[in-house]
């Protein structure tokens, strides 16, 4: 399912007008990114916890020339599922 297919699914169980279900769809998805970009945890019960994860800077090997390289530390956005979730699929 991509972003169009769930605006229509948020259409379809709503009622709201697409222009409606896209700016919630939209509002979503900003207010979770805002809240990990000022390093704030995201939790939905039922349904997950987003959080940021942090990745020290470390040193790798270039795959063509196997040179050291250096990689440098970085925020990975992170998600695990909640019970609800992992019991709706299973």
């Amino acid at each position: 399912m991509n972003k169009q297919e769930l605006i229509a699914q948020v259409v379809e169980a709503t009622g709201l007008t697409r222009a409606d279900a896209v700016k919630s769809v939209e509002a979503v998805f900003d207010t979770i990114g805002n809240a990990l970009k000022n390093g704030d945890e995201v939790r939905l019960v039922g349904f997950g916890t987003f959080s940021v994860s942090k990745r020290k800077a470390s040193t790798g090997r270039n795959p063509r020339t196997g040179e050291p390289m250096k990689i440098k530390a970085s925020s990975q956005p992170k998600f695990k599922a909640g019970k609800g979730l992992k019991d709706s699929v299973n």
